[in-house]
């Protein structure tokens, strides 16, 4: 099973628009000594719609041979096109390392339900290995609703779902369908206690960039059923998981880690831009505030 402290890992760039991979390396090795579970490679947070495949497997592959099987690699391979969904699943397949793959729900174009569960069975159909869902109608203008969930848990290669309503009522609906191997992953890092707290097995987390070591605690205080460690530890970047979200993901999570000295520059490729000035001090502030960066 899938659980724990996954973090969706952004993907750091030069002046000139390319991926840093050295940069990338080091962020890998951050995590891995930080007690993080897994990372996502090149999902939303990765800046996966503006990364052709070439580079988009590229980045995958260097976050396979950085973790070494110290953590679980995660990758994105979600595309609005099935055939360009599989296109990418299987350059990935190729890899050796990779322990599950994370798929959105296609964004823009609103498939039914039905239209929903013969994408993702298109995607498992074609790689050994195990597929990830990932609803999240914030940003894709669809729902994946429980019944279609509970439908592609049938499925050999579909192991768990990122779930990112922010609704715990949906946790428990979806966890009353499938089956107690199901991993359930929560998408919201403001909800993400409680969704913990209700039963689900992680979170895969943008806070997670700035504070693995918090977000990885927490995961582990709740599985000990030791809340009361675990709601103080959340209060802290309480603040991170409300600012980190002040403009569109991966925006000001990359501007945290410029801030923090943990990359070299924030770059992002149009139509992606720095954050607007008062986001950049909203952002501040919220570090200053947890502690991450000092006046």
């Amino acid at each position: 099973m899938i659980r724990g402290s996954i973090v969706a890992l952004i993907t750091p760039m030069h002046k000139n628009g390319e991926v840093d991979y050295q940069t990338l390396e080091k962020l890998v090795e951050f995590h891995v000594q930080a007690g993080t579970d897994g990372i996502v490679a090149v999902g939303t947070t990765g800046e996966s719609a503006t990364l052709p495949v070439d580079e988009h497997v590229k980045v995958v592959e260097t976050v396979v041979k950085t973790a070494n099987n110290r953590v679980k690699v995660i990758a994105g391979n979600g595309a609005n096109s099935t055939s360009e969904a599989v296109e990418l699943t299987l350059r990935m397949s190729q890899l050796s390392g990779i322990d599950a793959f994370l798929c959105v729900t296609p964004y823009y174009n609103k498939p039914s339900q039905r239209g929903l569960i013969k994408h993702f069975e298109a995607i498992a159909n074609s790689s050994h290995i195990p597929q990830i869902l990932y609803n999240v109608p914030g940003r894709t203008a669809v729902d994946m609703l429980p019944p279609a969930v509970a439908e592609l848990s049938q499925h050999d290669k579909i192991i768990g779902i990122k779930e990112a309503t922010g609704s715990i009522d949906r946790l428990h609906e979806i966890k009353a369908l499938v089956s107690d191997d199901f991993s359930l992953l929560s998408g919201d890092d403001e909800t993400s206690l409680a969704f913990l707290q209700a039963g689900g097995h992680g979170v895969i987390s943008v806070t997670a960039n700035v504070a693995p070591s918090e977000v990885s605690n927490i995961c582990e205080l709740i599985k000990q059923d030791k809340y009361d460690e675990a709601k103080v530890i959340d209060e802290k970047i309480l603040i991170l998981h409300q600012k980190l979200f002040v403009e569109s993901n991966p925006v000001p999570v990359k501007w945290a880690l410029f801030r923090m000295g943990l990359i070299p520059e924030c770059i992002f490729r149009l139509p992606l831009l720095e954050p607007e000035p008062n986001s950049k001090l909203v952002i501040e502030q919220a570090l200053q505030q947890s502690g991450f960066i000092h006046a």
